[in-house]
């Protein structure tokens, strides 16, 4: 379907490809991982033909057709939402607009009688009937309700740009989808309804996404991006994670017998396969698990971070009470009658279909904004360590080193124990002197990470902690989270980081809270629940 020769791509001395190659076979889901620069983005780029390599070639199957989900956010400003979703079929597109301009012509002629008949056969043999019902369907699926699709795209907010990009990448069946984090700024339902769309999708998808539980359910193939070199390996993210992990302590264990090592990861191939759940792939990724050679799997190079939340001191029994707290964005409610008490050790997540409503509450208890009314009390023992959503404040100051901007947290000014903290989220030698006014995104994040590992908080709070960070540093904050022993306050979309880590769910809506001792899974299975939550947001939930 999709080759990938030779493909060589390098940036003065940094190379990000060296003589790649790939095949990206049809009916299957191909999740491509890599390190932050790993190239991943840029690699969707290459194959979707919008970036050129220095050296190889992309080629796609013949009559075969390529959709990508676009990142410019801006480029339909003035185009109705419906007709940007049938944009996304460039020909059909084509088609319909060079039909619709021959009836529209004011000395209509046999000979344009002639070519719109033609183009009507034509319109007809690619389902062009059913374009609109089907955009339709589409939009309100992924949550772009019926009353907005005849407005400008420049008349919706972000998110709903982003679904409304997202519809039309998936329009109209492609043979090739191209989907680079095609998660972020959707909603758990939105993430649920768009699994499953790509379970059921025959065609070939190649994905780039921080979501695990999303490539979990969908890939059929991981595509991992490493030291320059592509490989492609068989199953989901978790076969790919646990069997490199697997090699790796083989590959470190060199007094176990060759027979032995083979006869574990053997083992582990056939307890997967057998485990292969949920999702129609199920039964082909198990047949693929199955063929797999033993000597297919190699150890990943992957540095994790040590991520470990300490507490300074034990927590009394009186962690947080919060009285009707209302706040109004301009008239717009994200708080209401927020009132609840936290109990010591709990783990809560703090959900809303507004993402606004989570980021107004964090900034209310840690003073950054007031409410309109209400209060709240921390107990006299608390003491918090935060990650907040935004943290451009913490590095708006002069340019100052990582080692300078962490110990201006610390009472310990020591050189070693400032670098130990850097050294757990991978700063190392030089890098510490590394300037805090050219970090990344995720370089930034990390350098948070450090700063609340720090403060040694006995209670955590974390708004949207795995945003900017690759697989491996969520891997090792998700597991930080289970491990830690004192209470946590977060929000976030990943479905597997909440889902492993919450025993309590609080939703924020326009008419209160919902307030339940479950994981994120049972909560949203709930029918009773549902029907509160369609009240609650005075719309119907599916």
């Amino acid at each position: 379907m999709v080759t990938v020769q030779d493909l060589s791509l390098q940036f003065g001395k940094r190379v990000l490809f060296d003589e790649a190659n790939v095949f990206f076979g049809p009916g299957n889901c191909y999740g491509v991982i890599g390190a932050n620069g790993a190239g991943k983005s840029t690699f969707l780029k290459i194959i979707s033909g919008v970036k050129e390599a220095n050296k190889g070639s992309v080629t796609i199957e013949p009559g075969k057709r390529m959709a990508v989900l676009k990142q410019d956010h801006f480029e339909y400003d003035e185009v109705r939402v419906i007709d940007t979703v049938m944009m996304g079929h460039a020909k059909l597109w084509s088609l319909m607009q060079e039909k619709d301009a021959i009836y529209a012509k004011p000395d209509f002629s046999e000979e344009d009688g002639l070519k719109a008949a033609e183009l009507e056969g034509e319109f007809g043999e690619m389902n062009g009937w059913n374009a609109e019902p089907e955009a339709a369907s589409l939009l309100s699926g992924i949550g772009i309700k019926e009353s907005l699709h005849e407005k400008l795209l420049k008349d919706l907010d972000g998110t709903q740009k982003v679904r409304v990009l997202l519809a039309q990448a998936l329009f109209g069946d492609p043979d090739i989808l191209v989907l680079d984090e095609p998660t972020n700024d959707l909603d758990i339902e939105t993430v649920n309804w768009l699994e499953d769309f790509l379970l059921d999708f025959k065609n070939t998808v190649i994905v780039v996404s921080h979501d695990r539980h999303f490539l979990d359910t969908v890939c059929t193939h991981i595509v991992d991006i490493d030291f320059s070199k592509i490989n492609v390996f068989t199953g989901n993210y978790t076969f790919w994670y646990e069997s490199s992990q697997l090699a790796l302590k083989q590959k470190l264990s060199a007094n176990k017998k060759t027979e032995d090592k083979r006869k574990e990861m053997q083992a582990f191939i056939d307890r997967f396969s057998a485990n292969a759940s949920k999702s129609k792939q199920a039964t082909s990724r198990r047949k693929m698990l199955e063929k797999l050679n033993v000597e297919d799997i190699k150890p990943s190079s992957r540095k994790y971070p040590g991520i470990i939340f300490a507490s300074e001191r034990p927590a009394g029994d009186q962690i947080l009470q919060v009285n009707q707290l209302n706040y109004s964005l301009d008239g717009r409610p994200l708080l209401k009658n927020v009132d609840f008490t936290i109990n010591k050790g709990e783990k809560i997540t703090v959900i809303s279909k507004d993402g606004l409503a989570p980021s107004a509450f964090y900034q209310i208890l840690n003073g950054k904004l007031n409410a309109d009314s209400g209060d709240f009390e921390f107990g006299q023992t608390i003491t918090s360590s935060y990650l907040p959503l935004d943290n451009e404040s913490f590095f708006s100051d002069s340019p100052q080193s990582l080692m300078d901007w962490l110990r201006q947290f610390s009472e310990n000014k020591d050189e070693q124990y400032i670098r130990g903290f850097l050294g757990k989220m991978l700063f190392s030698g030089e890098e510490v002197h590394k300037m805090s006014n050219v970090l990344s995104g995720g370089e930034k994040v990390r350098c948070m990470v450090s700063r609340m590992m720090l403060k040694q908080g006995n209670l955590l709070m974390a708004n949207e902690p795995t945003n900017h960070l690759d697989l491996e540093s969520i891997t090792a904050f998700n597991n930080a989270l289970i491990n830690f022993d004192g209470t946590i306050i977060f929000t976030s979309h990943d479905h597997q980081f909440t889902q492993t880590v919450a025993n309590r769910i609080i939703e924020l809506t326009p008419n209160g809270i919902i307030d339940r001792l479950k994981k994120l899974d049972e909560y949203l299975a709930d029918e009773s629940i549902k029907a509160i939550r369609a009240e609650m947001y005075g719309l119907e939930l599916v």
